[in-house]
């Protein structure tokens, strides 16, 4: 097959591009990779050699989040080739109303959490009939590499994410809404039942919020209200994030942060808390996080989906110390494969860490079941997989 891919300016989306890519060609097929922040013409990935590659008919499409299919001229191209475009989405998809409701006529979204694809099926059945789950993957590392013995790993608990303050986050409903106060109570409401509920996702504390207000609204302007409540998801992620971190850090953990925003959290002053890089390129992270005892993951907000930190974390032979889901207790086992904590109960975390951290024997041992988990079912040449399964099922079922 013919298949175009893209590059953004987001950055992980084009390392996993890449990862795609290569699992493609080493199966046979030809990619294009249109880079959408338009290079010059005599780069490989520009619109004029795109151009020239789209002459002849694609077969498939491949995109991350709805980025590149949702101008016209993509979705008139894309349509008059009849291609499949598959659409990873990688984030809720309440950020993505428009793209569901408008793309190319043979479209799939593949969601990385089962009640995104619920959600889908809920409010855009219509537009948007073909949705599934496909997981995570990470990154396999290179055939005989070295491994780090855990105990001369240089950190002990690593984070790689972004962090901004949660409150800036809610500040933003204030500016989207500055003459309408119930609105703003509405999502106020919203983001205290997610801190007091853990268990709920957005959609679900949007309905409870609802009820709890005695609000009576059409189906359209509830999907209004999921839309809108983009920034309350960012806020109640970061919550948490903050809340998980600093417990650790409190705790006396020597704790190691990679990524954007850090400094805007107190605790990070403390000692024993080491922010190694502010702005790191997807790959860079995966040497960091292979000479980590311990990378720590705080779930975005997915209640039955996956995480590439988990699985790049036991790839890199390294513990992934996690809240969970619906889905990870259903595919993992506590202190045989994966390490949870709970978020209702960040207390007992600092013990958790400690016993992963001075029981080399049992976290060695977790490593290996959880490596070869990962390796046999969540890794870059699985996702190629599924997608090439489900094109075939979309040109031919």
């Amino acid at each position: 097959m013919r298949i175009v891919l893209y590059y953004s300016e987001v950055e992980s989306f084009n390392f996993f591009t890449d990862q795609l890519s290569r699992q493609l060609k080493a199966r046979g097929h030809e990619t294009f990779i249109l880079d959408l922040a338009n290079p010059p013409a005599s780069s490989p990935h520009s619109y004029v050699s795109f151009a020239q590659f789209a002459s002849q008919k694609v077969d498939a499409v491949i995109c991350f989040d709805g980025l590149g299919i949702r101008e016209d001229s993509f979705i008139e191209l894309w349509n008059s080739y009849q291609a499949a475009v598959i659409d990873i989405i990688l984030d809720p998809p309440l950020r993505f109303h428009p793209t569901l409701i408008n793309h190319p006529r043979n479209y799939l979204a593949l969601c990385c959490d089962r009640d995104h694809v619920s959600y889908i099926q809920t409010y855009f059945g219509q537009t948007a009939p073909h949705a599934a789950f496909m997981p995570h993957a990470g990154v396999l590392p290179e055939e005989n590499a070295a491994v780090i013995p855990f105990g001369a790993r240089k950190y002990d608990i690593l984070f790689s994410g972004t962090y901004y303050h949660w409150e800036s986050m809610l500040n933003n409903l204030k500016e989207l809404f500055p003459d309408n106060k119930e609105i703003s109570h509405f999502y106020e409401v919203m983001f205290r039942n997610l801190t007091e509920n853990c268990h709920l996702t957005t959609e679900q504390a949007v309905l409870y919020t609802l009820r709890q207000l005695g609000w009576d609204v059409s189906s359209e302007t509830l999907k209004t209200l999921l839309r809108c409540s983009e920034s309350v998801d960012w806020a109640v992620r970061h919550y948490y994030r903050e809340k998980v971190v600093t417990v650790l850090a409190e705790a006396g953990f020597e704790f190691y942060l990679l990524g954007r925003g850090w400094e805007n959290l107190s605790c990070v002053r403390r000692s024993n808390v080491h922010h190694l890089k502010d702005r790191v390129a997807f790959k860079e992270t995966l040497p960091f996080m292979a000479d980590a005892k311990i990378n720590l993951n705080v779930f975005p907000w997915f209640k039955s989906g996956t995480h590439e930190r988990i699985f790049n974390a036991l790839l890199q032979h390294s513990v992934p110390l996690t809240d969970s889901s619906r889905w990870v207790d259903e595919n993992f086992t506590d202190g045989v494969d994966i390490a949870l904590y709970d978020l209702e109960h960040l207390d007992k975390l600092p013990g958790i860490a400690e016993h992963l951290l001075t029981d080399q024997s049992f976290s060695e041992r977790l490593i290996q079941k959880g490596y070869e988990k990962a390796a046999q079912n969540f890794t870059w040449s699985h996702c190629t997989d599924q997608i090439l399964a489900a094109i075939a099922h979309m040109a031919f079922g």
